[in-house]
């Protein structure tokens, strides 16, 4: 059986993109005590943006996702979010591979994210995959680790 392929997601997956990024952030919540931002993003706008990529083909069921945004000088990942449902079947790390990919295609040198400094498994999690802290910073009620991965 095949990996499953990542698309550019459509209208119809935006229940599929608000239900994963639930379930993928909610536990969240009680650690930081604050509604992590990806749970109060416009998924509607960000779809018709073009800026958010699921998994599996039209019509299946979506396990995982990424929210980019193009920038002239980096590819930026503003949300990556695996259903708990399917943790552990290598969701996110193909996804985080995707974002790689696409960054290229789009010839841009870097990725740059960045993670709430008590969602402790992300920051053990991105340094795996080549990302190095670039600063932790403060903006607004979110207490922030800043990422950045060099692709040349």
């Amino acid at each position: 059986m095949g990996e499953e392929q990542i698309r550019q997601a459509v209208v119809e997956d935006v229940p599929a993109v608000r239900a994963v990024t639930d379930a993928a952030y909610r536990p969240y919540i009680e650690r930081i005590g604050l509604v992590p931002q990806p749970m109060e993003a416009d998924h509607a706008a960000n779809v018709a943006a073009g800026k958010v990529f699921v998994t599996g083909g039209p019509g299946t069921d979506v396990a995982g996702l990424v929210v980019v945004e193009a920038y002239a000088d980096h590819l930026f990942l503003d949300s990556i979010a695996v259903h708990p449902d399917a943790h552990g079947r290598g969701v996110g790390r193909r996804l985080l591979r995707f974002v790689d990919a696409h960054a290229r295609a789009l010839g841009l040198p870097e990725v740059r994210l960045y993670t709430n400094a008590l969602m402790w498994e992300n920051q053990q999690i991105y340094p795996k995959y080549g990302y190095e802290v670039a600063e932790r910073r403060v903006d607004g009620p979110y207490d922030r680790v800043h990422y950045r991965k060099r692709l040349l």
